[in-house]
């Protein structure tokens, strides 16, 4: 079983845009899991100064998938989290 880390950034506590975007990952991660793919979904705070450092974000939702941010300012749909997470799993 192939597995992957996903951290949703935003502020805390989430808004709507990061709460929909959580729930986006969740349902790909769902997926995927009937597929073999154990999704590893954390949440990760914009304003910590941590967060910042490490991925430079400073507009949420963001979606991290293995330390890399791949989407920044918007909501995906779950396929579109799917298409990224498979591609992180090969």
């Amino acid at each position: 079983m192939k597995e992957v880390k996903v951290e949703v950034i935003g502020p805390e506590p989430p808004c709507m845009r990061c709460q929909a975007a959580k729930k986006a990952v969740e349902k790909a991660a769902e997926k995927l899991r009937q597929v073999g793919v154990m999704v590893n979904i954390e949440k990760a705070n914009i304003m910590s100064k941590e967060t910042v450092q490490k991925y430079g974000v400073l507009v949420s939702p963001a979606i991290a998938i293995n330390n890399t941010v791949k989407i920044m300012g918007r909501v995906p749909s779950s396929e579109e989290v799917e298409k990224l997470i498979m591609e992180a799993a090969k």
